[in-house]
């Protein structure tokens, strides 16, 4: 027998195809690989459906996933932060990102496309075999599903919007058969993917149950997101359908309480990554660290530090400066100092741990999905409606949270300007600025304006593939257009 894990991932990169797709071993990592055969023995129960959706949300924690390479694409390349830490260090490739003198074999953009498609087979794995759990009660089965449908489309929506076009696989390919070879190779239209992310999205919300907290998938998560992937596409009407479905959730009094740990799983969690932290936890691998104050009253790596740009933006009242950005000679809210001499001047608040300062496995998680966000896709879609002055009590709702008052803004103009500055000082560090830049056409000024740095329009609204892919599709994939 050969054992070789169900793993679509590695198919995708480095020569895998005829390696990986073996129908003997689910990958269930990070806790192990199991055979096909135990589905029928040890994993027919609740508590094996439960770990085949288990290893989706855990892949969530690998540093592939979330952690340098995901920093350095969605922060470090935008106009939020600069690469940080020391000259001497380019971080890899941080230092090109944040230069935008990126190419198709630049790592980040590489570890981006893996670590993503390593998720979606996860996803496709749970819902292969879930069906066939007979022992395992079907209600918990179909939420299940939902779950992976759910989180296999939030990952989607990262591929699309980080390259456009990507192949679509939406099942686990099987070795020797020449369609699922094609299938993983030929990219499908950006498109494309997007009407499957609806879909699964629609799926998940029919089956999902209700609930606050965002611990896992819930109907409002897949409701939210589906809002968030409309607001993309400009499907306005639709976008704010979906934010009138978001219902039992409340923004938190105090914006810094948000990012303890007293604050996680809130009632304005909607979906979140969650990383118990120490030896033993099941950490986001190495976030804080990377992002810790660098050099003397450090902790960490010092990378991906805000702006100056971004620390001006915020009016000296808005509470949310001192709770995103920390700086020089200030005192964090656990009483911990940072002194005057941190090799750089700023540094991620949203990445801190109080618990796990300086360890590699932190407690610190990633809030993706926020009531906050729904409010401003919802006041963001009603005023491209023309609805303008029905957006603006959902706008100041934010505003006023962040104790800066009711917008001064009254036309479209000046209300869709104060919405996307709102997005950017409300979810800075959130991993959405590079993005909401391209999707609304601000990118070639921000990033002029923050150093003067060349943002190429009809090139550096998606990233290059990775060269690896593209060699590997022989033709069945082009690269995108400029690189």
């Amino acid at each position: 027998m050969n054992k070789k894990y169900i793993i679509a991932a590695a198919f995708l990169i480095l020569g895998a195809v005829n390696q990986s797709c073996s129908n003997d071993f689910i990958d269930v990592s990070p806790t192990e690989a199991i055979p096909e055969s135990a589905l029928g023995e040890i994993y027919n129960n609740d508590t094996g459906a439960n770990s085949l959706v288990t290893a989706i949300y855990a892949k969530f924690l690998d540093w592939n996933m979330s952690t340098f390479a995901w920093i350095g694409v969605t922060s470090i390349v935008s106009d939020d932060a600069d690469k940080g830490s020391s000259a001497s260090d380019s971080g890899s490739d941080k230092d090109i990102l944040d230069a935008l003198t990126f190419t198709p074999s630049t790592p980040s953009f590489k570890e981006l496309f893996a670590s993503n498609y390593q998720g979606i087979n996860r996803c496709n794995q749970a819902l292969k075999y879930l069906p066939q759990l007979d022992k395992a009660d079907p209600q918990l089965r179909e939420r299940l599903a939902g779950e992976a449908k759910f989180l296999r489309a939030f990952m989607y929506f990262t591929l699309v919007k980080s390259f456009g076009g990507v192949p679509l696989v939406d099942h686990v390919p099987v070795t020797g058969v020449e369609a699922d070879k094609l299938m993983t190779l030929t990219r499908k239209s950006k498109e494309e993917i997007y009407a499957f992310i609806e879909k699964d999205l629609k799926d998940a919300a029919a089956v999902l149950p209700s609930g606050t907290g965002g611990q896992r998938a819930t109907k409002g998560a897949a409701h939210a997101l589906l809002a968030k992937v409309y607001l993309y596409q400009k499907k306005w009407q639709l976008a704010v359908d979906e934010t009138n479905l978001v219902t039992g959730y409340s923004l938190t009094p105090n914006f810094q309480e948000i990012y303890k740990v007293s604050g996680e799983n809130n009632a304005e969690s909607i979906f979140e990554i969650n990383g118990s932290g120490g030896t033993a936890g099941r950490a986001i691998q190495q976030y804080s660290q990377v992002q810790g104050a660098r050099g003397t009253t450090g902790w960490g790596w010092g990378f991906a530090t805000p702006t100056q740009g971004l620390y001006d933006a915020y009016s000296a009242t808005d509470s949310r400066r001192d709770a995103t950005i920390i700086h020089r000679d200030m005192t964090l809210y656990d009483g911990y100092y940072v002194g005057p001499n941190t090799e750089n001047k700023f540094y991620n608040y949203k990445a801190y741990s109080s618990n796990y300062r300086d360890q590699a496995s932190t407690d610190v998680n990633i809030r993706y999905l926020r009531y906050a966000e729904v409010l401003l896709i919802k006041a963001e879609a009603m005023n491209e409606l023309g609805q303008t002055s029905a957006a603006i009590p959902f706008l100041n709702q934010v505003r006023n949270r962040a104790n800066i008052g009711n917008t001064p803004a009254s036309s479209q103009a000046d209300v869709r300007s104060d919405i996307w500055k709102q997005r950017r000082l409300e979810l800075a560090f959130e991993h959405d600025r590079w993005f909401d830049l391209v999707r609304t056409g601000q990118a070639q000024a921000a990033m002029a304006a923050d150093g003067g740095k060349k943002f190429i329009v009809g090139k550096h609204e998606v990233f290059p593939l990775p060269q690896d892919f593209i060699m590997e599709a022989g033709g069945l994939s082009a690269q995108n257009p400029g690189y």
